[in-house]
């Protein structure tokens, strides 16, 4: 009989030890301050938001959006970034949001409400490509579909009434029988 512990380890187990090891590497995400050079370096503009703490506005092609610090992981050094304004159309300097309807989008900000073009809702996607691209968020399957809206208000479900209860049923026995 042979002793299994004496022999040396064959090719296949070595080649098994390497590959965990490998396997074993943590990943690199890029901290808040280096995700926006990163931005700057595929000119986008970036500037500080004055209405959000830590926030910075990022525009490019008359699209912009607000990025703010993601959360510190135990695991990370820093989470990176995450939108606090989602990306819209830039009108009269304010970030607009994307509204469907049903029938048509519009892009909505405080005072105005306009419906969107083609042209729009293409800036808006290519923008949150390159800013996924740029900062190396995940990009989802709806999305990549095509624009995704803020808001949805469908003009059938405005002013519906309250549900009414069912009819009393003959057969059923009351409250007094």
């Amino acid at each position: 009989m042979r002793d299994l512990e004496s022999e040396a380890p064959t090719p296949a187990f070595s080649i098994l030890a390497d590959w965990i090891g490998i396997m074993a590497r943590k990943s690199r995400t890029p901290n808040f301050e280096q995700m926006v050079d990163a931005l700057r370096a595929h000119s986008f503009d970036v500037k500080p938001c004055e209405g959000v703490a830590d926030g910075v506005t990022v525009s490019k092609g008359g699209v912009a959006a607000v990025l703010i610090p993601g959360k510190t992981n135990e695991r990370l050094e820093s989470g990176g970034a995450r939108l606090a304004v989602t990306p819209g159309i830039l009108v009269k300097g304010e970030i607009s949001r994307l509204l469907d309807r049903g029938y048509q989008k519009f892009i909505k900000t405080a005072q105005y409400q306009l419906p969107a073009t083609a042209d729009q809702l293409r800036a808006i996607h290519h923008f949150t490509e390159e800013l996924n691209l740029a900062t190396g968020a995940m990009g989802l399957y709806n999305e990549a579909l095509g624009t995704t809206s803020d808001l949805y208000e469908y003009d059938r479900l405005r002013g519906r009434e309250a549900p009414q209860p069912a009819p009393a049923r003959p057969w059923e026995l009351g409250d007094g029988h």
